[in-house]
C-alpha cells in the first residue's frame, strides 16, 4: 500500500474513534440513536437525565403513602418474534397522602413505560403501562420494571413474562 491510502485510512479511523467517543461522553445512548435513523418514537417525553434525577429527588423527600397493585405480574403468552405488545397496570394510592410516580425504570429499550405524572389522590387508580417490543427476544422472557414513587413499598416492582417464536 501506498502511504496516500494508509494516511487515508488511519484518517477515517481516527475520525470514527473520534465520533464514537463525542457520542459516549455526550451522553447520547445507542438505543436514542438507533430510534433516530429508523424513525421509532421516542419515548423519552423531553427529560433530561438532570431533571429526571431533580424530579426523583424532590419525590423522594415527599410525604410517604402506601401503593398497592393488584396483578405485579402479566403473562402475554405465546407471541411470534417482532409483535409489540402492551398491558395497563392498575395502581392504587392506599395510603394518606397523595401518590406521584416519578418514574418507572424498565431493564432495557425493549420495554417502554407510559405512565401519568399527575398525582394519585388517596383511595384512588392510576395506570403504568408498559409496551414489549419483541424483536430479536425469540425464547422465554421475563421482564420487570421498578416504580419509583414516594411510597413507604417503592422502588414497587411490576413485570410480565413472554415466549417469543422466532419468525
Amino acid at each position: 500500500m501506498n502511504a496516500t491510502i494508509k494516511t487515508i485510512l488511519l484518517t477515517v479511523l481516527t475520525l470514527s474513534v473520534f465520533a464514537v467517543a463525542l457520542v459516549e461522553l455526550s451522553g447520547v445512548s445507542r438505543t436514542a440513536l438507533f430510534n433516530k435513523f429508523t424513525g421509532e418514537e421516542d419515548h423519552s417525553h423531553g427529560v433530561s437525565p438532570e431533571d429526571q434525577a431533580k424530579r426523583d429527588e424532590e419525590v423522594k423527600n415527599m410525604p410517604k403513602t402506601h401503593l398497592e397493585v393488584v396483578e405485579t405480574k402479566f403473562d402475554f403468552g405465546n407471541m411470534k418474534e417482532g409483535d409489540k405488545v402492551r398491558h395497563t397496570w392498575v395502581v392504587k394510592n392506599a395510603g394518606e397522602h397523595p401518590l406521584v410516580i416519578s418514574n418507572v425504570q424498565t431493564s432495557c429499550g425493549c420495554t417502554v413505560p407510559a405512565f401519568s405524572k399527575e398525582p394519585v389522590l388517596p383511595g384512588k387508580q392510576g395506570e403504568i403501562t408498559l409496551e414489549f417490543n419483541s424483536a430479536g427476544k425469540a425464547g422465554e422472557v421475563n421482564k420487570n420494571a421498578l416504580i419509583i414513587a414516594n411510597a413507604d413499598n417503592a422502588p414497587f416492582s411490576i413485570g410480565f413474562t413472554a415466549v417469543v417464536e422466532k419468525k
